[in-house]
């Protein structure tokens, strides 16, 4: 495998396993935990096996410069908050229409990338952004909702939650110097768990619940995927990516959380939703794969 196809591989990888962790929420409460309790032992047991990454692999703390602090602050802020609103807005909306409106957040990552670098976005990202559009509003089965009956909170609370994983990948797209991966893991989970403590259900963990009952498996699979995978690769290759491309690239998290619905939760799948999911496909590879025709010309 060619390098430069390393890194986007990475991300592909990264936001697809964020597509299964709807699908794990959704079994844990089939087995009682409400999804606040889900998401806390999440943060917790991924941040357990954090550190227990770090202990195996560092041998010593590296100091970390002021850009750098502020850096890995803020990534795990954001990681920690795109979860708690986006637990939010499932409070008001189907799951359907939360995928669709935190999947905005493609355009409004190339948004803020622009905003940045000072730019336009270019012909391919242009492109890519229209086949994502498409192929999310179709995929998530939406075309038959009444969307009028929908309260303002859930579209408040999706869209914050679209705005927060844009930042989110925006910021891991910064380089930290001196510093490991395992390290910056370690670190953006722990300001994670310390946000979700806050916001969440810390009492899962003082009162005994998450080691007592099967929360502590759940916990363990959603800290794989939802925290260790996804940071960790983040934090390789969205800066070799860049924040716009990551956005993008990002957007097969979508056709996971559907194909992650229909095997595990015996979901229905319809014709039109797997036109949706094609597109969307085209949509996030049609960037690299035109960017790599035009390098090679």
């Amino acid at each position: 495998m060619k390098l430069q196809l390393y890194y986007p591989l990475s991300i592909v990888i990264a936001s697809s396993s964020y597509g299964i962790l709807s699908t794990i929420i959704k079994v844990a409460m089939g087995y009682g935990f409400t999804s606040p309790e889900a998401v806390t032992s999440q943060y917790f047991m991924g941040f357990l096996i954090a550190l227990l990454l770090f202990i195996m692999t560092q041998r010593s703390m590296p100091k970390l410069n002021f850009s750098g602090f502020i850096t890995i602050l803020s990534a795990g802020i954001f990681t920690a908050t795109t979860g708690i609103v986006y637990g939010h807005a499932l409070e008001y909306i189907t799951a359907s229409l939360a995928v669709v409106l935190f999947f905005q957040f493609t355009w409004i990552g190339l948004l803020i990338d622009c905003l940045l670098h000072k730019r336009w976005p270019n012909r391919f990202e242009t492109m890519s952004l229209l086949f994502l559009f498409s192929g999310t509003i179709l995929a998530a089965g939406v075309m038959d909702t009444d969307l009028s009956a929908i309260p303002w909170q859930g579209w408040a609370y999706g869209l914050i939650a679209a705005t927060s994983f844009a930042i989110f990948i925006q910021i891991n797209s910064k380089k930290v110097e001196g510093i490991t991966t395992v390290t910056r893991t370690l670190f953006m989970s722990i300001v994670a768990f310390i946000t979700i403590c806050i916001f969440s259900a810390p009492e899962v963990i003082w009162s005994g619940k998450l080691f007592s009952t099967e929360l502590w498996i759940f916990g363990i699979v959603l800290g794989i995927f939802g925290i260790i995978l996804p940071i960790f690769l983040f934090s390789i290759a969205a800066p070799k990516v860049g924040g716009a491309l990551s956005s993008i690239l990002s957007a097969m998290e979508l056709p996971v959380a559907v194909i992650a619905s229909v095997i595990v939760l015996h979901e229905t799948l319809s014709i039109i939703q797997i036109s949706g999911i094609v597109l969307v496909l085209i949509g996030m590879i049609l960037p690299t794969v035109l960017a790599q025709l035009k390098n090679t010309a």
